[in-house]
């Protein structure tokens, strides 16, 4: 340890500097596929050919974006992204409300409202966050096609909410056993019924959690592709079925200004989900939802 007479720490200050220095060189080792997507999609064919990757568009051009939304080709037919991502906001939204909706009353049950077997369906309830998609895909076509929803958005939608229902019961789980169960006792004493407790003191309290599942059931439906894939036809798919086609699209020029174009649009959603509620998902963990 090296003082100086002002008392500086300069061993404190060295390793100081070369923790922010290590730091800001795996930010821009990361970061640095956004670049080159973002400088692509903003270049001409002919400049990427002609250019280097990682340099800087010398005319900036917006046509890749307007291609990609509403032009581009798919291999099966020319139609941009547009529909697809209205398709994908008809299927997250629905999704994610009513997946986080049925965790909360889940997970207040479980939590509050002890009951014989409760461990043991929570228990299952939790195995089936850990099933991996492929092993579902059969029995749930088979289950859309009796409720003779298969290929539609509301079997989309019903897919993501049971897929969904272990993890938001889980947060919500995990976040309502830290509260005190004198609560309970006491709303019961005073005649509260069970949704009139769960509506007046668990819900208020729940603002945390609630952005914490939201924000991972988004994220989770948004970018989910092997069921869009699996349950969906023309007209019903979602985003991410949409950019694998433009991507691998092999028809005419490989567009790679449109592709990367395609790929940003396609993220944009969750990428300002993490922007501007990023710091209230951190919130939301570190006050109990891996608690428990």
């Amino acid at each position: 340890m090296i003082n100086n007479t002002n008392g500086i720490n300069y061993t404190n200050l060295i390793l100081r500097i070369l923790l922010y220095f290590f730091l800001s060189v795996f930010v821009l080792y990361y970061l640095l596929p956004l670049f080159v997507m973002i400088t692509t999609s903003l270049k001409s064919l002919e400049e990427i050919r002609t250019g280097s990757l990682v340099a800087l568009p010398r005319n900036i051009t917006f046509e890749a974006w307007g291609t990609a939304w509403s032009s581009a080709c798919t291999g099966i037919q020319c139609e941009g992204l547009k529909p697809y991502f209205w398709n994908s906001i008809f299927i997250a939204i629905p999704a994610v409300f009513i997946s986080t909706l049925i965790g909360a009353i889940n997970g207040y049950v479980v939590a509050q409202w002890r009951f014989k077997g409760a461990n043991m369906i929570f228990a299952l309830m939790l195995f089936g966050c850990f099933i991996p998609f492929q092993v579902v895909l059969l029995p749930m076509a088979r289950v859309l096609g009796l409720m003779d929803l298969a290929g539609s958005i509301s079997g989309l939608i019903f897919v993501h909410v049971i897929y969904g229902i272990g993890f938001t019961t889980l947060f919500f789980r995990n976040y309502y056993v830290n509260i005190p169960s004198e609560l309970v006792k006491a709303a019961k004493m005073d005649g509260a019924t069970f949704l009139r407790i769960f509506w007046s003191i668990f819900l208020p309290l729940s603002l945390p959690i609630i952005v914490v599942t939201v924000i991972w059931q988004f994220t989770q439906i948004w970018n989910d592709f092997l069921f869009g894939v699996s349950f969906s036809e023309a007209g019903t798919q979602p985003i991410t079925v949409a950019l694998n086609n433009i991507v691998n699209s092999t028809t005419g020029v490989k567009e790679y200004n449109v592709d990367m174009a395609a790929a940003i649009i396609a993220a944009m959603p969750t990428l300002l989900v993490y922007i501007f509620a990023g710091k209230y998902f951190i919130r939301g963990l570190t006050a109990g939802s891996v608690k428990g």
